[in-house]
């Protein structure tokens, strides 16, 4: 679908919701509707959008990207919102990670290759999230009247977290472990609060300000960070 110069990839699918979503690097804008939905009311609804989605392209067009990582002796990485130089110790011994003072110590075999230097750092900081999201999850149960049933830590491309509001499940992105916590704690309750009201509408908002009413502030600092660098492709 055309809107003037804008380009939307429409897919019908077996959903009940309209899902509206901007991707980087560029802003690239993809509809997924419900099948029985006609080609005039998307239209309608995307018009109904254009403001949003050019404040997100602006957004992702402005953000910074971290340099290509790679892997090597005195390299920056982060986390839970901390530089660290990365350290390369070589050992005859199955990989590792530790953090010391202000070093990120990797202990690889000789020879380990750059693919897979990235695959222990990247299982180790899902590894983090997935030790720190259940305390969590545990805090804000009582005090938002919700039940998460299940949580799942992935990599994701364009989504900090998910909620699939029927099955009770969020999704988190291995990134945040990165960020600062309290930017990790923000999008906790941003999914969870998914659980009460499955849409960005103004019931959304209003939850999220009783809950997290600083949220906003967490929010622009997360976007305002570094995000990771990729070779986007679609």
């Amino acid at each position: 679908m055309k809107l003037n110069e804008l380009d939307v990839e429409i897919t019908q699918k077996d959903i009940k919701y309209v899902h509206l979503s901007v991707y980087p690097p560029d802003g690239k804008v993809k509809v997924s509707a419900p099948v029985s939905m006609s080609q005039d009311t998307i239209r309608v609804f995307v018009i109904s959008k254009l403001g949003w989605i050019k404040k997100q392209q602006n957004k992702l067009r402005a953000q910074e990207r971290e340099a290509p990582r790679e892997y090597l002796d005195r390299e920056s990485h982060y986390v839970w919102g901390k530089r660290y130089l990365l350290k390369i110790q070589e050992t005859d011994a199955p990989s590792k990670i530790e953090l010391k003072h202000n070093k990120l110590v990797l202990s690889i075999r000789p020879g380990t290759s750059q693919e897979r230097k990235q695959a222990v750092l990247e299982a180790w900081y899902r590894e983090n999230l997935k030790q720190t999201v259940p305390e969590l999850i545990e805090k804000w149960q009582p005090l938002m009247g919700v039940h998460v049933n299940r949580f799942y830590v992935q990599r994701m491309k364009t989504k900090w977290g998910s909620c699939s509001f029927h099955s009770g499940n969020i999704r988190l992105n291995t990134e945040l472990a990165k960020k600062p916590l309290v930017c990790l704690e923000y999008i906790v309750v941003h999914e969870m609060t998914h659980l009460l009201e499955p849409t960005h509408n103004s019931r959304f908002t209003g939850l999220m300000d009783q809950f997290l009413p600083k949220w906003r502030f967490y929010r622009d600092e997360l976007n305002r960070l570094p995000v990771r660098h990729e070779e986007w492709g679609y």
